[in-house]
Formats: C-alpha cells, structure tokens, sequence
C-alpha cells in the first residue's frame, strides 16, 4: 500500500507542477499577439486624414469610403486609438485615379473586356519610428466583360479593389515581414 501512495503522490506532482507553471506565467507576463501580424510597437495612437478624390473621373463618396475603410481595418485589427488632429502614425493622401479602359480586343475590334482601375495615393507617418514612414501609390484593378456597363458593375468592382487597396495600405504600414 505504502509503494501504491508514494506512486500516486508522483503522478499528481507530474501532473500539478506543469500546470502551476503555466498558471504562474499566464498571470506573471503577457504577450501580445495579433491575428493580422500587424505591429504598432510604440505607438498608441493613429489618425486618418480625409482623403481628397483628385482624380480626372470623379466618383461621388469614393473619398469618404475609402477614409472609413482604412479607419475599420486599423480598429479592427490593431488596439491603436483613433484621434483627430495628427497621431502617432498617420495616413493621409488622396484619389488619384479612378477609370476604365479596353483591356482584349475582339476579332471584330470591340473591346471584349474592360479594366477597371482605382489608384490611391498615401502618405504614412511613423513618428515613433521614421524609418517606416511612406509616401506610395496603391492600384488595383478588375477586370470585367464589356457587354456591361460600369454602371452595372461599378458597386461591386469598387468595393472589392477598395478592400484590396486597403489591405495594402494597412500591410505597407504595420506588417513588416
């Protein structure tokens, strides 16, 4: 019986030691971790400027879309604070180009698909560390058939190069792999 005790005391301390270390550095440190693998190391704060839409082809709201989606994706995916006035980083710039041209000719010289490009132009401020700043253009495009009017199309093609966009930008200023 004495042999059977000695045993089962050591099975609990095998099993208790390990679990009381772990409880002790889950309470005794933290680590920050981030889904994104964003990194805003320094920083507290972050402000987005309007973004003016200075290109030839002006699209109504596209400024205003653009600036709220930047500001989600940073609320989202990093704990920095959003304030008005300039910011620990901060983003500014502005559209500067929005169109659509041929992309493939057809056997009978019709444009047989179309692009659709929206540019955006963006300056990035790290005052914590300047070696991160940015001044940069991000374009993306889709393309789609030009049976179809941009007008039929315009809504879904914008919002999905404005995510891409977006995610650029975003990656450009926190994600530095």
């Amino acid at each position: 019986m004495g042999l059977n005790l000695n045993k089962l005391k050591r099975t609990i301390a095998i099993l208790v030691i390990p679990v009381v270390i772990i409880i002790a550095g889950l309470t005794g440190c933290s680590v920050s971790y981030s889904f994104s693998g964003a990194s805003t190391t320094g920083l507290s704060t972050v402000s987005i400027q309007y973004f003016q839409n200075r290109a030839p082809l002006v699209q109504p709201g596209l400024s205003q879309f653009i600036t709220d989606a930047l500001m989600d994706k940073i609320k989202s995916q990093t704990s920095l604070k959003t304030v008005n006035g300039i910011g620990d980083a901060n983003f500014e710039g502005e559209i500067s180009d929005y169109n659509t041209r041929p992309r493939t000719v057809a056997a009978d010289a019709e444009a047989a698909m179309n692009r659709f490009t929206i540019s955006v132009k963006v300056k990035f401020t790290n005052a914590v560390d300047p070696e991160l700043s940015f001044e940069q253009t991000f374009s993306r495009y889709e393309d789609y058939n030009s049976n179809l009017d941009l007008s039929q199309v315009e809504k879904e093609l914008s919002d999905k190069i404005i995510e891409m966009i977006v995610e650029d930008i975003f990656n450009q200023a926190f994600v530095n792999w």
